[in-house]
């Protein structure tokens, strides 16, 4: 599978009103980069508009005692994400959705607008096919979801990169790609048999990274 076979089978959501594209897949899979790419290559008539814009804030992360937990089921708000894809299948005027920013760790409010003239959607995150409420509601609300599916070590190293390019030393990549990370991936991975289409991140090439 190539790049622009993906950009293919996207395209043809195209041409029949506003359709939503999910991609779905455990830490590091390379979602973000997929799914940026797939904007890039549709041009003006696609948008991204990702989960992990939900992240709840980490003085709210702290107050439930859940921040070292920060990226789990709980600490998004999943309900105000259903909410959002539902005005996205309908909403004839511009919908604004928050943008995750990963230099701060923070949810930028209101950072991209989806005018009615977006034909196509691409939202992509961990839990998009999770069998667990709220979130099994997620699917019903996607024309498709993909999962992207990498090797798992393949997986892993970029998450332990990712990690030290945010400011965490060797040990602490390496900790928190084993650790929460993980127990959040072994949660995501089963998720693969409810997608609509399974790719492999060495199908893809230098189109993919961590996401």
């Amino acid at each position: 599978m190539t790049l622009q076979q993906a950009v293919d089978r996207a395209g043809l959501l195209l041409g029949r009103g506003r359709r939503l594209l999910g991609i779905a897949g455990a830490p590091g899979a390379g979602k973000s980069v997929l799914a940026e790419a797939l904007v890039a290559a549709l041009g003006p008539r696609a948008v991204l508009v990702a989960m992990d814009g939900f992240h709840l804030d980490d003085r709210v992360l702290r107050a439930h005692g859940s921040w070292e937990r920060k990226g789990a089921p709980e600490t998004f708000d999943a309900d105000g994400y259903l909410a959002l894809l539902q005005r996205l299948r309908t909403a004839d005027r511009p919908v604004y959705a928050p943008l995750f920013d990963r230099g701060s760790e923070q949810s930028v409010a209101g950072a991209i607008e989806v005018g009615p003239e977006i034909e196509l959607v691409v939202t992509e995150g961990n839990y998009l096919l999770l069998d667990r409420e709220p979130w099994s509601q997620v699917a019903g609300l996607l024309d498709e979801c993909w999962f992207l599916a990498p090797p798992e070590d393949v997986r892993t190293a970029r998450l332990v990169e990712r990690h030290r390019r945010h400011g965490r030393s060797e040990d602490g990549a390496r900790d928190r790609a084993s650790g929460p990370d993980q127990r959040n991936a072994e949660l995501v991975l089963p998720t693969a048999a409810r997608a609509d289409w399974r790719l492999a991140v060495a199908d893809l090439g230098a189109a993919t990274g961590p996401g």
